[in-house]
């Protein structure tokens, strides 16, 4: 189904990223679902894919190939209603002890109150790198796309193309990046009442299951194999130049200040004996 592009390029809030393949998705032929039996389901041609949660399970799904750097976007209409104790994760993922991974989590709330949008980054087995943010919108109202670009420089978290965290690689400063183990997409809706909505003091209300979420318009603009920085297809300096334009940073800096309400890189209490060598560069964005 993917196809190799010489020299196709994607522009995007100022960043060009050089592709050795475009993948357009379908969810028949490009995810396995992989748990939760008939809670997970594909339908409309492919076109469409819900997750479902109840009493009994939750349900989920992986991409059938792995990606290494580009970009991926998905549309997602998140559990409407009371979804307090609910989450619904969307993230990239290696596997084993010292696995990668890049992570959207939507934690539920009760009705009215908005959902939290968890952000994490996992280098070589090690995350903590935690980010939390509100919505300015109501995501189970509409369909929203849900985008992460991953390139040999940094990690971009975007929500309807306007970018809410970047991850830089610091690997100058002894902080390991991403880079060398190609991952897979998953998403999952599951149970975490113990800990998700105001730290589990909110638990599921299973009089309102089955809780649904929508996924639909999955596109992936990425490397697919054994790609890596150093491929030649990749080598033209189009990747070490990316960028957040002008535009894209007073984006960025709007969603950071209104919207933002955790980020690990400003907790004294958890951190003190000094930030991550990381916090630091994220200072000048």
């Amino acid at each position: 189904m993917a196809s190799f592009l010489k020299g196709f390029s994607v522009l995007f809030l100022g960043f060009t990223l050089v592709m050795s393949s475009c993948i357009a998705g379908n969810f028949y032929q490009d995810f396995d679902l992989t748990w939760g039996d008939n809670r997970a389901k594909i339908f409309n041609g492919g076109q469409l894919l819900s997750l479902s949660l109840d009493k009994i399970s939750g349900s989920g799904f992986q991409s059938k190939k792995e990606y290494l750097f580009g970009r991926i976007d998905v549309q997602l209409k998140l559990v409407a209603g009371n979804s307090a104790g609910t989450v619904t994760a969307y993230y990239l993922s290696s596997q084993g002890p010292t696995h990668d991974e890049i992570d959207f989590e939507f934690l539920g709330n009760v009705s009215g109150e908005p959902y939290i949008l968890h952000t994490n980054v996992f280098t070589q087995g090690k995350g903590g790198r935690e980010q939390q943010f509100y919505l300015w919108f109501d995501p189970t109202k509409n369909f929203h796309t849900y985008s992460i670009i991953w390139s040999p420089q940094h990690i971009v978290f975007l929500v309807d193309n306007t970018p809410i965290r970047v991850f830089k690689n610091a690997e100058s400063v002894g902080v390991p990046y991403p880079k060398n183990q190609p991952m897979r997409i998953y998403s999952s809706l599951w149970n975490a009442d113990d800990w998700a909505t105001r730290g589990g003091l909110v638990k599921i209300d299973w009089s309102k299951a089955p809780f649904t979420a929508y996924y639909r318009n999955f596109n992936a603009q990425t490397c697919t194999g054994s790609c890596t920085s150093s491929n030649s297809k990749l080598s033209n300096g189009a990747w070490q130049s990316q960028e957040l334009d002008a535009y894209s940073r007073r984006r960025l800096r709007w969603v950071q200040k209104n919207f933002m309400i955790y980020n690990y890189c400003n907790d004294y209490k958890r951190f003190t004996k000094g930030f991550p060598a990381e916090c630091r560069q994220s200072r000048f964005l």
